[in-house]
């Protein structure tokens, strides 16, 4: 019945679909000329004072011309953005993206799908990934899987569906007051989200042992071996040993197949953090360096890294895809499944993880897949560590810098040879940011700051590795740093 009230008919679709599709398409076209030119501009620029305060601005109250906004995006946070598209960003191990996976998200956002569940496109293209993954790491027809935000969040469920193996489905509802102290074992140089995913897990980061590493930062067996019996002897229940596929520092490799054997002797859950470095698999060339991630029990890592598909796109695939969903699925009368129409499915990807409201992070994978194929990706992967084996070769030969640690993948840490290298090598990397010409990173190895440049662009040429090395001899001269004195 109509009380008089005046109702507007109000959307949010364009006034005129024409003038949008201009807009659209002007925007599309400068942003493919960016990527076109990305090696005319700087690597990285710090934002100036006066873009800084344009973002100091009030809510919106009434909206803008489109065109005016996209003028905004062009001036105050195109030039201003992180820098990992640029082939001379060597800092950390960030993907730097594809036309193509751009493309693929412009239309992902386009259909806007949520892919918490439902019987949609979406979630078959989900699975398609999962079924992918498994045979590529040669996991049984049973393995699950999920796309998630990165490896970190990918560890962090790891953990915890390794967490409901040791304890039982009792566990989930009873918590671990009443259980026994779980420990969890991993290499001393593994990433930080790990030491999160316990303390987030409830087990406690107290609980997460780190076992020592060889020369080239791989986790020693014999020491795992030890701590775990050490433990046993001490009251402790041992669960869970997390190897490494790709340290964060150098890129060293845990000895997997090793691993594999004591964890199935001991009946440990075997986790492999592969954020980067189990995509090695693509690559016939490096795939034997990661013999024995086949035997995981789960394994996390990145499409987003190695593979360039855009931010985010990370991955946990799990051996038992049974318990996998037995870790995260619940009833809830809202969630109700049905034997047809939209609510169809048996199982929906939040039943195996804690978000129900989901982006398609598929889409812009499978694209990736599609166009380039596993042979090119492969080809790329291995590009990048023979680049990084040149990087180590010309540093090698330098008359002032010295290699700090193996190259195993793509990771090349260095220093230059001072009175004092922790100092100088911090001036160098932060002099080469500002500079916009390179941006390498700082980490420390045996507590001593390195420079670190982790090869990962697919843009990276040997000609951008001979002009980062004669910008960082320039750098040195205009720093005027000293050369530590050789013994007569």
């Amino acid at each position: 019945m109509n009380r008089g009230l005046a109702v507007e008919s109000l959307d949010l679709d364009p006034a005129d679909w024409d003038d949008f599709r201009r807009s659209s398409r002007g925007a599309l076209a400068d942003m493919i000329g960016f990527l076109e030119t990305i090696r005319e501009r700087p690597v990285w620029r710090q934002s100036p004072i006066d873009v800084l305060e344009h973002f100091d601005e009030d809510l919106p109250v009434s909206g803008r011309p489109l065109d005016d906004v996209l003028e905004d995006f062009k001036t105050f946070i195109e030039p201003y953005a992180t820098g990992n598209l640029h082939p001379a960003f060597m800092g950390w191990v960030h993907g730097a993206g594809t036309p193509v996976g751009m493309l693929a998200e412009m239309l992902t956002a386009g259909l806007n799908m949520n892919c918490g569940g439902r019987n949609h496109i979406g979630i078959v293209l989900e699975q398609q990934i999962v079924q992918w993954m498994g045979r590529l790491f040669a996991f049984p027809g049973g393995a699950s899987g999920l796309l998630v935000t990165g490896t970190s969040m990918a560890n962090f469920l790891g953990v915890v569906v390794a967490r409901q193996h040791r304890l039982g489905d009792e566990s989930r509802r009873r918590g671990l007051a009443q259980g026994p102290q779980l420990c969890a074992y991993a290499s001393s140089g593994v990433h930080g989200c790990v030491v999160q995913a316990m303390q987030m897990s409830g087990i406690g980061s107290d609980h997460l042992r780190f076992v020592p590493c060889d020369e080239s930062g791989a986790m020693r067996v014999e020491a795992l071996r030890a701590l775990v019996q050490a433990d046993r002897q001490s009251g402790f229940v041992p669960f869970l040993v997390i190897a490494t596929a790709g340290s964060v520092d150098c890129g060293a490799i845990d000895p997997l197949d090793a691993i594999a054997d004591f964890t199935a002797k001991e009946g440990l859950w075997f986790h492999v953090d592969g954020a980067f470095g189990a995509l090695a698999v693509l690559s016939p060339e490096l795939k034997p360096r990661v013999a024995g991630i086949e035997r995981a029990d789960s394994i996390a890592f990145d499409f987003h890294k190695w593979m360039h598909v855009p931010y985010d796109a990370g991955f946990l695939l799990v051996r038992d895809g049974d318990l996998h969903r037995r870790t995260f699925g619940s009833e809830n009368r809202y969630l109700t499944r049905a034997s047809e129409g939209l609510a169809a499915g048996a199982i929906w990807p939040c039943d195996l993880g804690p978000d129900l409201s989901r982006g398609c992070r598929a889409l812009k994978t499978w694209f990736t897949f599609q166009v380039f194929g596993v042979e090119r990706i492969g080809q790329v992967i291995a590009q990048t560590c023979q680049i990084a084996r040149y990087l180590a070769e010309r540093i090698e030969a330098s008359a002032r810098f010295v290699l700090r640690a193996q190259v195993r993948l793509n990771i090349v840490c260095f220093s230059f040879e001072s009175d004092d290298p922790d100092r100088d090598n911090r001036q160098i990397v932060e002099a080469l940011h500002l500079s916009g010409r390179a941006a390498p990173s700082i980490t420390l190895l045996n507590g001593q700051a390195v420079i670190r440049c982790a090869i990962v662009n697919h843009r990276t040429r040997l000609s951008d590795i001979d002009a980062f090395l004669a910008t960082i001899e320039d750098i040195v001269d205009d720093l005027g740093l000293a050369r530590v004195a050789q013994a007569s």
